[in-house]
């Protein structure tokens, strides 16, 4: 009987291990989208003046700002893949995501900081 339990505990353990982001309210992940501002007063500025016109509106059709749902599958491809995105464009995403200020780290910061990743994560 221990080792029955035992293995549950383990099954349920393993069964966080691939646990993916779920979809939330709508209402709440537009309100995080909104409110969400890099700590970095210039990355601040950055998003402020670009990113955020699209990414802090959950109905632009951009993945909203901190909404692992929509940002873990995009983050799956890889940060070079993500980057190429922002500086070409893709999809409905204007090329350089309209900042005519942002160098390749700054995009490399904002995409972590909307994806909800660290600064040394991917």
């Amino acid at each position: 009987m221990a080792r029955i339990a035992w293995a549950l505990a383990g099954m349920a353990v393993l069964a966080g291990c691939g646990k993916t982001a779920q979809p939330e309210d709508p209402a709440k992940v537009a309100a995080r989208a909104a409110t969400m501002m890099p700590a970095n007063a210039r990355l601040a500025g950055l998003y402020r003046s670009s990113c955020q016109t699209c990414h802090g509106h959950a109905d632009s059709g951009a993945p909203p700002a901190g909404y692992h749902y929509a940002w873990d599958p995009r983050w799956d491809q890889g940060l070079t893949v993500l980057l190429a995105h922002t500086i070409s464009g893709y999809q409905g995403m204007p090329a350089g995501g309209q900042c005519f200020a942002c160098n390749a780290n700054d995009y490399k910061a904002l995409i972590r900081f909307m994806a909800g990743q660290k600064a040394d994560a991917g």
